[in-house]
């Protein structure tokens, strides 16, 4: 059987999919597949300027794109509830959410609500984005949402006694953290949706080891000109594409057969690189009362519910 490539996406006129950190990197290269797979793509990013450039070179690169640009801040709640009013006034449903925006192993930093940057916005933001559009979600039929993880879940931990990293900060268990908590929500939402019958399809993904910016803002901020240059030759010599590192998230997005609880990543080099493959969540993912009690403390911190996803009888 061929490797798959974003050659294979079906063809998506008519749907409609938001993916967010769309300007760069991974988000930019879903983006611009789904745009020539004829979907109408909504790039939700931080920076007026970034996104909107990204809209232009998607235009540019596919003449028929329809594509446009939203501004949303993830590290901001009401940067978020205000994207998810105003794209509901716009469309009458929503087929795919790619929450795909994130950042890395950054120091210690809060977001607009006082939340621990990383968890903020990795988990966090797009909790709240996820809820706050679940009826556009449900318009659509099998409407899915696909969160992106990380290998780095693996030695992740949540440590509800101090999930925003006030008393103990490390930079990368605190990443390993918010990668760990995406995956215990693609299931949990899964989990309720099933459960429901409602038709939402919750699936993650990963893109292995992708040259992205990524890995080079945490030492950027942390004034470490060494560890960048570390950090870019890695990228340079190991990494594979950012291209090939959204081809995960394209799969999880848009191909048929492709089920709720599923979770996609590369499939060499235990891992890191190659073509797209169904592959194993961590175990601690797997745990349903960690996934119910981060769900809860989620709702709680972010103020957001998905009522219509709540078990019977709450």
């Amino acid at each position: 059987m061929a490797p798959w490539t974003a050659l294979e996406i079906p063809h998506l006129a008519g749907r409609t999919v938001v993916v967010t950190g769309a300007n760069s990197g991974l988000g930019f290269e879903s983006a611009l597949a789904l745009a020539r797979a004829g979907a109408h793509v909504v790039l939700a990013c931080r920076d007026v300027a970034k996104g909107s450039d990204a809209v232009d070179r998607i235009r540019l690169a596919v003449l028929a794109a329809d594509v446009r640009f939203a501004q949303l801040d993830l590290a901001d709640l009401a940067s978020v509830r205000t994207f998810a009013t105003d794209f509901s006034r716009v469309y009458d449903g929503l087929d795919i959410l790619l929450n795909n925006a994130g950042v890395m192993a950054i120091p210690r930093r809060e977001t607009a609500d006082g939340f621990e940057m990383q968890f903020g916005i990795n988990h966090l933001g797009h909790f709240a984005l996820t809820g706050l559009l679940l009826d556009s979600l449900l318009a659509r039929p099998d409407a899915r949402v696909v969160t992106v993880s990380s290998e780095a879940a693996r030695i992740g931990r949540l440590r509800f006694d101090d999930l925003q990293g006030v008393g103990r900060y490390g930079k990368w268990t605190a990443y390993a953290q918010a990668k760990l908590s995406n995956q215990l929500f693609a299931l949990e939402l899964d989990r309720r949706a099933t459960e429901r019958e409602k038709g939402l399809v919750s699936v993650a993904a990963h893109p292995g080891y992708a040259t992205t910016n990524l890995q080079t803002v945490g030492p950027r901020m942390s004034g470490s000109e060494i560890m960048e240059k570390v950090y870019q030759f890695g990228n340079s010599v190991f990494a594979q594409s950012a291209a090939d590192g959204a081809l995960p998230s394209l799969y999880a997005a848009t191909m048929p057969g492709v089920r709720g609880g599923q979770y996609f990543g590369p499939d060499r080099l235990f891992g890191m690189r190659g073509h797209p493959k169904p592959v194993s969540f961590v175990g601690a993912a797997r745990d349903p009362e960690t996934a119910r009690r981060l769900w809860e403390v989620s709702e709680r911190l972010t103020e957001v519910s998905f009522a219509a996803l709540d078990p019977e009888g709450r």
